[in-house]
């Protein structure tokens, strides 16, 4: 697929699941790709899967676990691989445990990872974006930010504030052509289910897979500049979570 103009995009949580799986489908519609992660090794994989494809890609090493730096890195990435077109807030955590279990060191280390990186994320490439007029920010949110699971309490408030932010994002930078998404899957068949964090069980197979969701990213990335989908709930067909 061409473009009338080349497209960017940098990826969050790019080394596996659900950003890997969107690097390759970005990278096979022909957009070039940042890819962000903190498994290095991982990412270096990603990346040479991604050029197979003739594009141009890049791995940057950076955990948004550590928030303060994050703006500014993700500035830097602006500044070597040029004006992003399509940022991709995907990295986040799972985690289980009842709210009045949850301690206050858990709580804001969800918070920090699943919301605030995604905003501090979004802060690094607003200008250029701004400076061009155009652009489109995708928060990988949850079903379990539209509606509240037992033992979710901390995974569920920081995906509903995505969901908050990705609408006032929205309508702060609209009129800049910028546009702003929260996409919401159901279960998804990744390593979130593996995570010491994640003490609940439920049937990988009945889940989505990551390239079911990295569909609908790409699909959200190349709607006409006139048309933005501001909020998709992707669910699995067989109905699992």
């Amino acid at each position: 697929m061409s473009f009338v103009k080349k497209q960017r995009a940098l990826i969050t949580g790019a080394s596996s699941g659900i950003g890997k799986a969107t690097a390759l489908a970005f990278a096979k519609a022909g957009i070039d790709v940042a890819l962000v992660s903190r498994s290095s090794d991982r990412l270096t994989a990603v990346k040479s899967a991604a050029e197979q494809t003739g594009v141009q890609a890049k791995a940057y090493t950076l955990d948004l676990a550590q928030i303060e730096q994050i703006q500014a890195e993700i500035s830097k990435i602006v500044a070597d691989f040029g004006a992003i077109d399509i940022l991709v807030n995907n990295a986040g955590m799972g985690y289980t445990a009842a709210l009045r279990e949850t301690p206050l060191a858990d709580w804001l280390t969800v918070m920090n990872l699943n919301l605030t990186s995604a905003f501090q994320c979004a802060l690094g490439v607003l200008p250029s974006m701004r400076e061009q007029q155009s652009g489109t920010i995708i928060n990988i949110a949850s079903i379990a930010g539209q509606q509240a699971f037992t033992d979710w309490g901390a995974y569920c408030v920081s995906k509903a504030g995505l969901i908050a932010l990705s609408k006032t994002l929205a309508a702060e930078e609209r009129p800049c052509g910028i546009r702003v998404t929260a996409l919401c899957p159901g279960a998804v068949n990744t390593e979130l289910w593996d995570a010491p964090t994640v003490h609940l069980k439920f049937d990988r197979a009945a889940m989505l897979t990551p390239e079911n969701v990295a569909q609908a990213i790409l699909y959200i990335a190349l709607l006409p500049e006139q048309a933005v989908v501001e909020e998709l709930t992707l669910m699995p067909s067989a109905g699992a979570l």
